[in-house]
């Protein structure tokens, strides 16, 4: 359920009718998660409410976007959405993994929400196991991308001409039978629920993956973000995404929380 900061005014919320939806799974890496911290803090996207649920862990903090000290005790919840009216953009960031056996409540919903918000589309940011990969999926990019049949129509074109690799399936029986294939993407938490849920419900949804392990993603984040800018050209880049290459000069605006994503270094004093 979607709660407005502003609570005053307009009950309602915003307008989110004609957006593309931003939104990040819990995946392996936090990969997704990492590259919608980069988009809301480059874009210096405002925070319009928080989605309600019981389906994640709970967790508070401190504004993880801090520039300042006076915005730096801001408080943040475990789902929040921000918005960029100029882009017709919206994004829900996703803080804290899911509650075990909540992960279908949590995609009907979501998809609820979508439609009543009557959003464009949905774009899903996501990674998955980098040593689960089989053998086709060891050659060229680690970037993969899904299209719901209702957005293939619309945009399928549009991802041939940027040369990009659709996600493949795999055999259901590996070493009994190779016909029967599935669509399988291990490590991507709720990606593959909500991506069939969209496609039996006819919304249009983009996923966008990395394959990665765990450790510093940082770097699958900053090449995750390239790789749908590609796309929906949210900022000014040269970068080829595709080409898994990343530029040094990125334009691209670190948050100021992730100065603790490994937390403090080692106190002197022990030594």
């Amino acid at each position: 359920m979607f709660i407005p900061c502003d609570r005053g005014g307009d009950s309602a919320g915003p307008d989110f009718k004609g957006f593309t939806l931003l939104m990040p799974a819990v995946s392996v890496g936090n990969v997704g998660q990492l590259a919608i911290d980069l988009v809301i803090s480059t874009l210096d996207m405002t925070k319009v409410g928080y989605f309600y649920t019981d389906c994640l862990v709970p967790m508070v903090g401190n504004n993880p976007y801090a520039t300042a000290e006076e915005n730096s005790t801001e408080l943040s919840i475990n789902a929040e959405v921000y918005s960029l009216p100029s882009k017709k953009l919206a994004v829900l960031q996703i803080r804290s993994p899911f509650i075990k056996n909540k992960y279908r409540p949590f995609c009907e919903t979501l998809l609820s929400w979508v439609k009543n918000i009557k959003c464009a589309r949905v774009v899903l940011l996501s990674s998955s196991h980098a040593y689960q990969r089989d053998d086709e999926q060891l050659l060229g990019t680690p970037l993969r991308y899904l299209l719901t049949p209702d957005l293939e129509k619309a945009v399928g074109g549009r991802m041939k001409e940027l040369n990009w690799k659709e996600m493949e399936k795999v055999a259901a029986y590996p070493g009994i039978s190779d016909t029967d294939k599935v669509l399988h993407i291990p490590g991507g938490g709720i990606t593959k629920l909500l991506f069939t849920e969209s496609c039996s419900e006819g919304i249009q949804m983009a996923v966008l993956l990395k394959f990665c392990s765990e450790g510093d993603n940082i770097p699958d984040a900053f090449v995750l973000v390239n790789y749908l800018n590609e796309w929906l050209q949210l900022i000014k880049s040269e970068v080829s995404a595709s080409n898994n290459s990343t530029d040094p000069s990125s334009q691209w605006k670190i948050p100021s929380s992730w100065r603790l994503l490994f937390g403090n270094g080692l106190p002197p004093a022990l030594f």
